[in-house]
């Protein structure tokens, strides 16, 4: 890189928080299809009214909003992915916007080695763990369909989605093979706000939840998929362990296990956009980090698993799976 580039690189950060600080007052929304002035938004939202005219200026040279004769209007794309009144919202941007503020801390975690959360995910919180939760479904809605695409279903009639979150996953796994039944097993906190998205998408009748914490609790059993996506980043090696240990208790035999995550190499250096969720883990809880192949493999036979494969579905973010035999 040049020193121009570089310089670019470092000042990145300022777009993104134009853009995060419009979505987080949600002046998007508050635009309407005739048009809205700078006073009309700054008195609706009870914005200082010379900081929101730069504000709203900014987002035009960036290309969000348009301004003609003193009215500022949403683009095509601003209206469809940031207003609240289109139904392709893309909420989960506030969990960014919250990601912003805990990355913020990141030379003092390296410095301490102490993340900048010092609460749990279910204690942080009703405002974010919804923001949390409605951005992994944004993302796992539209990434499902071709990820799941390849998963051979034919001999699993009952999957258990390990920290399912909304339900997602078993949303997709049900529409691929409708008589499946599908169980989300998630935190107390959370499994109100799975519910929501579960009879929101039409699956009450076949995608069940269980409340319970898997560094604590047993787990149901009698499946024959369990799955776990985006689960073991968040985790120690020492409790990714027992977790699979109690993975392996939950299967019938023959059962398997369907691990999605993002799978790192030897020396940890790829994929790129896994060194950089680690650093999200490092920040953001006490111990989670992005494994290696080896050392999820060692995780699988040490739990009891057989027959382990590894298949990549996109740009390091890869499905391991293995059998109870």
């Amino acid at each position: 890189m040049n020193p121009g580039a570089i310089r670019e690189f470092a000042n990145s950060f300022q777009k993104s928080r134009i853009l995060l600080s419009a979505v987080e007052l949600d002046i998007f929304t508050h635009i309407n299809e005739s048009g809205v002035t700078n006073n009309h938004i700054s008195s609706v939202l009870h914005l200082d009214l010379h900081s929101c005219e730069r504000l709203m200026n900014a987002l035009v040279s960036l290309g969000f909003l348009t301004k003609k004769q003193q009215l500022y209007f949403n683009t095509p794309e601003s209206f469809t992915f940031l207003s609240k009144n289109s139904p392709e919202y893309l909420g989960g941007l506030m969990h960014t916007n919250h990601l912003w503020n805990t990355w913020s801390h990141l030379t003092e975690v390296v410095k301490t080695g102490k993340s900048a959360h010092a609460t749990e995910i279910n204690e942080r919180g009703q405002e974010w763990l919804l923001s949390f939760i409605t951005a992994m479904h944004d993302r796992a809605k539209k990434q499902a369909p071709y990820q799941l695409a390849k998963i051979d279903l034919s001999l699993v009639n009952s999957i258990l989605d390990i920290g399912g979150g909304s339900g997602a996953y078993s949303m997709e796994f049900v529409t691929k093979k409708p008589e499946l039944k599908a169980t989300v097993f998630d935190l107390p906190n959370v499994v109100p706000i799975t519910q929501q998205f579960i009879e929101k998408g039409g699956f009450s009748a076949k995608i069940k939840t269980v409340t319970g914490d898997y560094t604590i609790d047993d787990l149901p059993t009698g499946f024959d998929l369990v799955f776990l996506s985006a689960v073991i980043h968040s985790n120690s090696l020492v409790v990714n362990q027992e977790l699979l240990k109690k993975c392996y208790k939950s299967l019938n035999p023959g059962g398997k296990i369907l691990i999605q995550d993002w799978i790192m190499n030897n020396d940890r250096t790829q994929p790129t956009q896994g060194t950089i969720f680690a650093i999200n883990m490092l920040v953001g809880t006490e111990a989670g980090d992005c494994f290696t192949e080896l050392e999820v493999t060692e995780m699988l036979l040490e739990a009891g698993f057989k027959h382990i494969t590894r298949i990549e579905i996109e740009s390091g973010l890869s499905q391991m799976m293995a059998q109870k035999i």
